[in-house]
């Protein structure tokens, strides 16, 4: 999984092949299906392989819960913006064993936080297809966009043509195209995570509002 790790980082899911895994392992591309039925399923293991990468930067449980939901989240961003090909095959429900494992650490952290059980699962599952979810959103196009034209190139792109729409029917869109120039995705991505967090520990948090 490391071998194909690298690969993709390098070639991306076009440049990927057996063959040339193979040659990479010194092995025959015979041998690897022994392990994997297909591309598909080597890249979607790749991807949990990368997944389970953010492990290692996130937070100790004896840590807050609310701050260990928060930096564990964070470590899943940063690690699928390192490996953009892997974000969009890291997909709900978790099956494979980094993503079980991510679902059960957001699950342990959220028991701790004292919500009431019948509303864990839930809420857990809502912070995972947050996580995962919208950092596909965010990263994979990049892949797309990337082999045309650079980021930068794209969002000034949109936003020339946001700012041709009609402000009496768009009139938010109109009015923000500087900021889609200039956004930070990593920026959006921790708006939109505190969002969800401050909402968890106000539900979680029985004293009234100073």
């Amino acid at each position: 999984m490391d071998a194909a790790v690298a690969l993709l980082d390098e070639r991306g899911e076009r440049g990927l092949t057996f063959r040339l895994l193979a040659k990479q392992l010194n092995t025959g591309p015979g041998a690897l299906y022994w392990h994997v039925t297909n591309k598909d399923e080597l890249v979607t293991l790749a991807a949990d392989q990368v997944l389970g990468r953010a492990f290692a930067a996130a937070p100790r449980l004896e840590k807050g819960a609310i701050a260990g939901l928060r930096a564990l989240a964070i470590a899943v961003f940063d690690v699928l913006d390192r490996h953009p090909w892997a974000a969009s095959h890291v997909t709900a429900p978790a099956t494979l064993p980094n993503a079980l494992r991510l679902l059960d650490r957001i699950g342990t952290l959220v028991a701790r936080t004292g919500l009431p059980a019948e509303r864990q699962f839930a809420v857990t599952t809502a912070i995972s297809y947050y996580i995962t979810g919208v950092s596909a959103q965010i990263i994979a196009p990049r892949i797309t966009v990337g082999a045309t034209t650079s980021r930068d190139a794209y969002l000034t792109q949109t936003a020339e043509r946001w700012e041709k729409l009609d402000p009496a029917d768009y009139p938010f869109l109109t009015r923000t195209t500087t900021d889609l120039r200039d956004h930070d995705d990593r920026d959006q991505y921790t708006t939109g995570l505190d969002l969800l967090l401050d909402g968890l520990n106000t539900a979680t948090d029985p004293r009234p509002p100073a």
